[in-house]
């Protein structure tokens, strides 16, 4: 099967979640023998910032500007069986105009629903999608479960919808030894997002301020000169997806924060859950609707809703932090892969094409029969 996507970035991680989980969904759909084409918009943001020139058995296509690119994306398209288009792709709606006049099974996966839905109920405009919403796709996936499937439907027009979270590539991510300078009690690796600010403020900041012995590291790219940093909170500027996991497991505990629109909307689990615990790394996560569908609480993760219970957290003993780890590791590899997902996904894009053909031999048998009542 020849997948033919349009999205923001693979070649560049650098403020950009989507680029690890497609490298990782790349790897995965081309070792099960399928044909993998990712376009991407050569944009001088992720130019600076490029940490990933070619896909191995697959096609990283850069491009300056939607015209120029039409003609390739096109004979791409013709070769092609599914062409999928997903969220924040700079010419999405270009892109989707495309696929849809394409012979291919038209796609479209949302990696930012809540963010989508949002907009949508506010009035603001969405740059990737259509004035027709996503009506016209046979097939439309999304990083987030749960109502927001329904949601798809409902605001959006999507037809057929199935969940696709997000995912782990243990070639990647897994056990190595840890790095002084990343040396933490607990760690946080995450964009500055000002949703998550009040969050981050009650679990770490303060936290912080309670633990002055301990120390405590944040990672990742556009933080705000007026941060409260505390003397004991260290930063890393920006960390390429080859240092996550020196990051996590030079980390005793490990926190996640979710995005307020995901955690509203439930079912969301970052990808940086799977990837923390596929370093054996324990998690510290604030919680939504659906967390139990991935993880266990207090056996294969650990919640905080306040600033006590990150104390607490960091009260448990190591024994109790590497039992919670393991067997966060272990469901991880058993259900949260790369592997795993891309099976989830042929099986989507299967369905759907047994339904279309179902469909096409229906509308064949009703025109042999009004032709034979003829």
């Amino acid at each position: 099967m020849k997948l033919i996507v349009f999205g923001l970035a693979m070649s560049s991680s650098w403020g950009n979640g989507h680029a690890t989980l497609w490298r990782g969904l790349a790897r995965a759909w081309i070792e099960r023998g399928h044909e993998f084409v990712f376009f991407e918009r050569d944009v001088p943001y992720y130019q600076a910032h490029r940490d990933l020139h070619t896909i191995k058995g697959g096609e990283l296509i850069l491009y300056q500007n939607w015209e120029e690119s039409a003609p390739l994306a096109r004979r791409h398209l013709a070769e092609a069986d599914v062409g999928m288009v997903t969220s924040y792709c700079p010419d999405g709606i270009a892109a989707s105009e495309l696929v849809l006049s394409s012979n291919v099974l038209g796609t479209f996966y949302d990696l930012d629903t809540p963010v989508t839905l949002s907009r949508l109920s506010a009035g603001e405009p969405i740059a990737y999608i259509g004035e027709r919403g996503l009506r016209d796709f046979e097939l439309v996936l999304s990083y987030t479960g749960g109502k927001a499937l329904e949601q798809l439907q409902k605001q959006l027009g999507a037809k057929r919808v199935a969940p696709l979270y997000g995912s782990v590539d243990p070639n990647l991510h897994k056990p190595v030894e840890p790095v002084e300078s990343y040396r933490a009690d607990l760690s946080y690796l995450g964009t500055y997002a000002e949703d998550r600010q009040e969050r981050l403020n009650e679990l770490l900041i303060e936290t912080a301020k309670r633990l002055p012995d301990q120390r405590f590291v944040i990672g990742g790219a556009q933080y705000p000169a007026q941060f409260p940093w505390t003397e004991n909170i260290f930063f890393v500027r920006h960390l390429p997806p080859g240092e996550h996991p020196a990051f996590y497991c030079s980390s005793r505990l490990t926190l996640n924060i979710t995005r307020r629109a995901m955690a509203e909307m439930g079912y969301c689990p970052s990808g940086r859950l799977f990837e923390a615990a596929a370093c054996g790394t324990p998690i510290l996560t604030d919680t939504w609707e659906g967390l139990d569908q991935f993880f266990e609480p207090s056996r294969e993760i650990l919640v905080a809703q306040s600033t006590e219970d990150a104390v607490g957290a960091l009260e448990l003993t190591e024994r109790e932090l590497k039992e919670i780890a393991k067997a966060a590791r272990e469901r991880t590899f058993s259900e949260h892969t790369a592997a795993k997902r891309v099976i989830d996904l042929e099986q989507a894009l299967e369905a759907t094409l047994g339904t279309e053909r179902e469909m096409e031999l229906l509308g064949e048998m009703a025109g042999q029969n009004s032709m034979k009542e003829d």
